[in-house]
């Protein structure tokens, strides 16, 4: 969902960016540096949970 939330690992972030198979995401230091995203490689394995709400939002604006 453009803009709206996902947390990963259990730290609420906001998404920057997003498309059909990806999003982004920024870290600010203090973030980084007190979760476990500074220990994270590329290919690791992380739990997703997604803004139920944008979610919501986005199906209405598919029924269009």
């Amino acid at each position: 969902v453009n803009k709206g939330s996902i947390t990963i690992n259990g730290t609420s972030l906001t998404v920057v960016d997003s498309g059909k198979d990806f999003f982004s995401v920024c870290i600010i230091p203090y973030t980084y540096n007190n979760t476990n995203f500074k220990y994270l490689k590329c290919g690791s394995e992380v739990n997703l949970e997604f803004d139920i709400v944008g979610k919501y939002l986005a199906k209405l604006y598919q029924m269009d």
